[in-house]
Order: structure tokens, then C-alpha cells, then sequence
């Protein structure tokens, strides 16, 4: 049996300020690679599908490890934060605890404590667990670019699987969610081959608030992975669990619906059949915890 081979060579370099990172990428274009935890991107190099002749580590810049929480605007985390830092952040486990939750279930805590925020969302991988508590908080990224910074939703950041609305020379700073609806809930289910450290098979982020506005008496928003070639959210599934008092067959409804948008691949890790069963089963758990939390809170 043949070794797997190592990393290809490459320069370390780490960048001391934004005007080092645009200089270099304008300079050097694609040999360079820009580094926060490295987790994807030291597999993709080992396995010779990246290559990268520098590495510019951004995790020293100003901000990118701070995470800051205000009452009024919802939390600021830096690109650099790692999962582990996410899932046991006070403000983060108190006011956001889906995202809290779905950090939990990426890889194993010694992963964890490598793999950033930042590089879970810019790796742009259809299954990216971060990805669904992210869409349905309704974040955003902020973009820092030679022209300045930007802010951009994430549902328009993901272009395509491993591809992002990065312009040339920009880099993710920071990702903000506002503070969720009063009395939310979330809950991020999750099925993998394994029980832990695996990729999602799929993924279902609920989130659940009350709302005295529509029939129901409650809003939900669905955040799903895995099965097309972004994270996406069901808006059409959040509007029918919406306008109508909810009972089982209405949450089995809006579940059968979320089933027949997803549109899932053929691959070694699940069949689309089935990856789409599950999407019908985990959106309807996940709806069903989330309700009955709401109910009897």
C-alpha cells in the first residue's frame, strides 16, 4: 500500500496589515493561498487537488479572532475564531445557540480548534455545517477589498460548490448576525456516516420564533445542506408553515415539500434517494422539536 503523499512545498508568509494581503494577491494571483485554519485546505494540497507556492496566514490581523456581541446589533465574529471558541462563547450559547450547536458537530474538538469560521465559509462546500445556522440567522459576510469593505449576504456569497462572491484581491474579515426574533429557537440536526468528525450526509437548521402577525402564531426559517450545490434556505416551506394553525400534518407537509425542492447528488457517501428521505425526516424533526419548545416555554 502506497503512503499518501505529503504537502508540496510552499512559503509561509503572515500577513502584518489588509494592505500586505491586497499587495500580495495583486502580485502573485492564484500561487497564493490565503490561510486561517487550514484544515480543507492542507488536505486539498496534500491530496494535490490545491496548490500554493505561498500560504498568507491572516489569522494576525486586527479583529480576526474577536468576537463582540451588542444588545442592540447582534454579534460580530472575526474569520479567525475557531469552532471551539464559537461553541463555548457565552454570548454565542446564550443568544445564538444554533450556531453554538452546529459548531459542535464539525469533525472532533482537536479539529476544532483549528478550523475557523472564515475558512468554513469560504471553503464553500455544499455540506458545510456552519452553513445552515448561518442562513437561517440570517448573516452576513464583511468583504475587505483595495476599495474598502463591503457587507454581503451570505445566501449571495455562496456562488457555487468551492466558489464565493470574493472579488479579486478581497478577503473575509468577519461574519454578523443580528440578534434572532425574541423567544427564538433553533435546533441543527445533522446525519453523517458516523456519529462524530464526519461530512453532513445532510444537515437541517430550524429556527422558530413567535409571531403574532401570521396564523400560525409562529415563524420558521429552514436552513438546509448537502443536497444542492450551495446551502440554501426553503423560503416557499417557511411561508406555509406560516399561514395556517400548526398541527403533525402540516409540519409533515412543509417537510415533504422541503424533500421535493432538495436536489441532491449521487455519491460515495449516500444515494439522492436517500439523501433526500432524510432531508424530509430531519426537516420534520427538527420542526417538531422546535414547536413544542416554542409551545411549552
Amino acid at each position: 500500500m502506497l503512503a499518501r503523499p505529503g504537502l508540496p512545498d510552499f512559503e509561509y508568509m503572515k500577513a502584518e496589515s489588509a494592505q500586505d494581503v491586497f499587495h500580495l494577491l495583486k502580485e502573485k494571483g492564484n500561487e497564493v493561498k490565503l490561510l486561517l485554519g487550514g484544515t480543507d485546505l492542507f488536505v486539498q494540497m496534500r491530496d494535490r487537488n490545491e496548490s500554493a507556492g505561498i500560504l498568507l496566514d491572516l489569522k494576525y490581523l486586527p479583529g480576526m479572532k474577536d468576537i463582540s456581541y451588542d444588545k442592540k446589533t447582534g454579534i460580530n465574529i472575526g474569520a479567525a475564531v475557531t469552532l471551539n471558541q464559537i461553541s463555548a462563547h457565552p454570548d454565542v450559547k446564550k443568544h445564538f445557540q444554533i450556531l453554538s450547536q452546529a459548531a459542535n458537530t464539525v469533525g472532533n474538538y482537536q479539529l476544532r480548534n483549528r478550523a475557523t469560521l472564515g475558512g468554513n465559509i469560504c471553503n464553500a462546500s455544499p455540506s458545510a455545517d456552519m452553513a445552515p445556522a448561518a442562513l437561517v440567522l440570517e448573516g452576513e459576510v464583511s468583504l475587505s477589498g483595495p476599495d474598502g469593505e463591503r457587507m454581503l449576504a451570505l445566501d449571495q456569497f455562496w456562488v457555487g460548490p468551492g466558489k464565493t462572491a470574493l472579488k479579486e484581491c478581497e478577503f473575509l474579515t468577519a461574519v454578523h448576525f443580528p440578534n434572532p426574533p425574541s423567544g427564538a429557537v433553533g435546533r441543527y440536526l445533522k446525519l453523517g456516516r458516523s456519529k462524530m468528525g464526519d461530512l453532513a450526509i445532510v444537515g437541517v437548521a430550524v429556527l422558530g420564533y413567535p409571531d403574532p402577525e401570521v396564523p400560525a402564531g409562529i415563524r420558521f426559517r429552514i436552513g438546509i445542506n448537502s443536497t444542492a450545490p450551495t446551502a440554501y434556505r426553503v423560503p416557499q416551506v417557511e411561508e406555509l408553515l406560516a399561514q395556517a394553525p400548526l398541527n403533525d400534518e402540516l409540519l409533515r407537509q412543509a417537510s415533504e415539500e422541503a424533500m421535493k425542492i432538495s436536489a441532491p447528488i449521487e455519491d460515495v457517501r449516500a444515494t439522492a434517494l436517500y439523501q433526500k428521505k432524510m432531508v424530509n425526516n430531519l426537516t420534520f424533526k427538527g420542526l417538531k422539536e422546535v414547536w413544542s419548545q416554542l409551545i411549552n416555554s
